[in-house]
């Protein structure tokens, strides 16, 4: 049996080094079948944190579900998810970001190249990049349905994103496949030749961890498979931004540290 300390050791080594982290660990069945039918419930309603293609009602994200749904907000202090944040921050922490981003079959849209702390720093004032997006597959994700894809390491370089497209402070363009704050193809393709890519596929339940600075994108679903991702972003309680102007369901304003729940069930 793996000594617990050195498995911690071996996760906390593999995220400083490689930007992230594939958990060996699967949500159980029951569970995510409950959260799938409460997104699709929630996307269905006429709500500002829903999110939709340009120029379509076609749903590309959910935002801030932990902020009014109550299984969410008890979702988010999982073991399996906060205590794996807590182990990865090494203090407490809080919900800093939650949503839900859908690929629908054959429809859903590509997220260009991009690194999420370029947004946290820019528009919110985020002081380091001491966060961490925890993800959960709620569909199965493959190859040809847009599973993110990352360019391991890239999150030592800082930031490497070009000038915004417009003057800065439209949140739309913060969750629209056009990004106000990208990195560069050029870039993302010069470094993607020196440190290679891997894309985070896994069956429904699959659990990663990804930092704020890694360069990272996501292809178009070209299948008919749907692909809902679940991404809680765990920010350090120490590194929470004082000034905060975006809407409460994309920043959350309460920076009360979390207890973790005693068990991975709800």
């Amino acid at each position: 049996m793996t000594n617990s300390v050195d498995y911690q050791s071996d996760i906390r080594s593999q995220y400083e080094r490689d930007g992230w982290f594939l958990s060996p660990h699967v949500l159980a069945e029951d569970l995510i079948d409950r959260v799938r039918a409460r997104i699709d419930d929630l996307s269905a309603q006429d709500r500002p944190e829903v999110v939709y293609e340009e120029g379509t009602r076609t749903v590309r994200a959910i935002h801030g579900c932990h902020l009014f749904d109550d299984l969410c907000r008890r979702l988010v202090r999982l073991p399996m998810l906060l205590g794996l944040a807590e182990e990865l921050l090494g203090e407490p922490a809080y919900v800093y970001q939650f949503k839900v981003n859908m690929k629908q079959p054959r429809e859903g849209a590509a997220w260009p190249w991009h690194q999420d702390y370029a947004f946290w720093y820019r528009e919110d004032g985020m002081a380091s990049d001491k966060a961490v997006n925890i993800a959960v597959h709620l569909d199965e994700v493959h190859e040809k349905n847009g599973p993110l894809c990352v360019i391991p390491r890239s999150q030592h370089l800082g930031l490497l994103d070009k000038e915004p497209n417009g003057a800065g402070g439209d949140w739309h363009k913060h969750v629209s496949a056009d990004l106000e704050y990208t990195v560069p193809d050029e870039i993302a393709e010069s470094l993607a030749r020196e440190l290679g890519t891997e894309h985070a596929t896994g069956p429904t339940g699959s659990l990663y961890a990804f930092h704020p600075t890694i360069v990272h994108s996501s292809s178009n679903n070209l299948s008919d498979d749907r692909r809902a991702l679940l991404l809680v972003t765990y920010n350090a309680v120490s590194n929470a931004p004082k000034d905060l102007k975006r809407p409460e369901f994309l920043v959350s304003r309460d920076s009360t540290p979390l207890t973790v729940a005693a068990t991975n069930s709800l």
